[in-house]
């Protein structure tokens, strides 16, 4: 065997070592069908320290690629909450924008329940939202974040700010005052409107633009007017005033239109869908510089029934209206409180049986349109802390990723980069939690070509059967023309607010077997062999 490199994210707790979930990612330039292993603990009546093994034979035809990525297949997701919670202010943060470059390139969207409660004000500065009482936060804070916006001001090309720790720390505590507002909005589905104002995008598109990343703008489809028609008021002042800045900007309306009925009562259909779309076409061909923008939609939930109708005549009605069309899909919902939950493999499977069903409505009407994951995340609700925003909960995004290559989803947009509920990349200290670490290292390793790999052959007595094939899922991609290959025998953190940390590959000889210890995610570099499929 040609040398290779392991990648594996161990889990350090010792009594979840007896669930075997393995989710795999491998990475090859060879024509080579490698043989893996799995082991498990020792069984009563061993002597300590045996592990019993199964060689898995793999085949994997490298002759030409099942599936090309589109180079932002993994993307990511932000909130319109962090307007709320006052956040945004903070996007300027240098670490902040060295971890989302990290992620580069990629789709920032700019998205989620509350997208259809953004009200566009084409003013610099509103008057600050101040907490409940004098004392919710010092009053100095507001007059750091003008002084902080005026130096910024003066900063050419990207503007980027190191921001005082007494700052970040009322910062947070101010979030998470603002965050029970948020939970109790969301719990009740009453919600009240946010204000975009210039200076927050701004703030927005500076920090995509200086991370490498291309905004997708979603605009408010619940704005009416009296005789229910879309109001296109607030997004007309906003396309021109966006014209006039030069941004660079796609765009997207609404946010889930078959979940209208139970947040504001109004009864989303798919004609009414259909006529907003293409008025926003003819909005956005009306002003000069976004004649030939990006417009994605209908950006419906999990397609069950109701999202599944609405979706299907949205598509017979203006399916060419739209560039790509995205959905979203999340896997639980805030009750869950167990970590095994995470490592059901029917839960992994779920997002199979969505992706079939959505891509089977779209090419009934529209063959060979672009379908996108346009919002997925490990739960909805905001998630569960100590859940849904540690490792348990990567085995769900590092599968997600694989089944979305596989069968053809050209972009999958994370649920979020940063702050919004337990379900981020990026915690409100600036840290990257593991589904970061795992974004970076499929960034930095895993190429857009997709290989078909599937279990030759298992050896082993009593014959494992469903179980292995059941828990071990693998999947093929040639390499990155990234050369840096990124492994993770040390623990991960950011050396300083620019800087990512050194990662030193483990090579194995040549003739070794790859082990897979239970409840790791591996990614392997086959190095070497120079595979015909992967050639440019």
């Amino acid at each position: 065997m040609s040398q290779s490199s392991p990648c594996g994210f161990q889990w350090s707790l010792l009594w979840l070592a007896s669930l075997a979930a393995l989710v795999v990612q491998l990475v090859l330039s060879s024509p080579y069908s490698s043989p893996s292993t799995y082991q498990r603990p020792a069984t009563s009546g061993k002597r300590p320290g045996f592990m019993e093994r199964t060689l898995i034979l793999l085949d994997v035809n490298t002759r030409s690629p099942i599936r090309v990525l589109n180079d932002n297949f993994l993307s990511l997701q932000l909130d319109p909450s962090i307007i709320k919670d006052g956040w945004l202010d903070f996007l300027s943060s240098r670490r902040l924008v060295t971890l989302a470059r990290g992620l580069s390139p990629a789709f920032l969207r700019f998205g989620g329940k509350r997208t259809d409660f953004l009200q566009f004000n084409n003013q610099k500065n509103l008057a600050k939202f101040r907490g409940p009482g004098p004392d919710y936060y010092l009053k100095n804070y507001e007059d750091d974040i003008i002084r902080s916006d005026v130096a910024l001001d003066k900063q050419k090309g990207c503007r980027l700010a190191s921001h005082p720790d007494i700052m970040l720390e009322l910062q947070r505590e101010k979030a998470a005052s603002t965050q029970l507002v948020l939970l109790k909005e969301q719990l009740s589905n009453i919600y009240s409107n946010i204000t975009f104002t210039a200076r927050s995008l701004d703030k927005l598109y500076n920090f995509a633009d200086c991370a490498g990343l291309h905004l997708i703008l979603g605009l408010n489809a619940l704005h009416r007017n009296p005789d229910h028609s879309w109001n296109t008021s607030s997004t007309l002042s906003l396309l021109k005033y966006s014209a006039g800045k030069k941004y660079n900007i796609s765009w997207e309306l609404g946010n889930e239109p078959n979940a209208y009925r139970s947040m504001v009562g109004h009864t989303g259909n798919s004609t009414q869908l259909a006529q907003d779309y293409t008025k926003l076409r003819t909005l956005l061909q009306s002003v000069r510089y976004y004649s030939r923008a990006q417009l994605y939609g209908p950006n419906t939930g999990r397609p069950r029934k109701n999202a599944l109708l609405l979706l299907d005549e949205f598509m017979k009605t203006v399916g060419t209206v739209v560039d790509a069309v995205t959905w979203q899909h999340y896997y639980m919902d805030g009750r869950i409180k167990k970590v095994e939950d995470f490592l059901k493999t029917r839960l992994l499977d779920t997002l199979t049986e969505q992706l079939t069903k959505v891509t089977k409505v779209v090419n009934k009407h529209t063959p060979g349109k672009k379908v996108w994951l346009g919002g997925l995340g490990p739960a909805w609700t905001g998630g569960m802390s100590n859940l849904s925003d540690t490792f348990a909960a990567g085995f769900l995004w590092v599968n997600s990723l694989g089944m979305a290559a596989m069968q053809g989803i050209d972009v999958v947009l994370r649920h979020s980069f940063f702050d919004y509920g337990y379900t981020r990349l990026v915690d409100q200290y600036f840290n990257p939690l593991p589904d970061y670490w795992f974004s970076l290292v499929y960034k930095r390793l895993v190429g857009p070509k997709v290989l078909a790999v599937r279990v030759a052959g298992l050896q082993r007595k009593p014959q494992p059967g469903r179980v292995i094939r059941d828990k071990l899922r693998i999947y093929a991609h040639c390499t990155s023309y990234s050369k840096h290959v990124q492994l993770n025998g040390e623990k991960l953190h950011m050396v300083d607010n620019e800087t990512f940390p050194e990662l030193k590959p483990k090579t194995l000889r040549a003739g070794r077997t790859i082990v897979m210890p239970p409840m790791t995610i591996g990614f392997y570099v086959i190095k070497n062999i120079n595979a015909y499929a992967c050639r440019r």
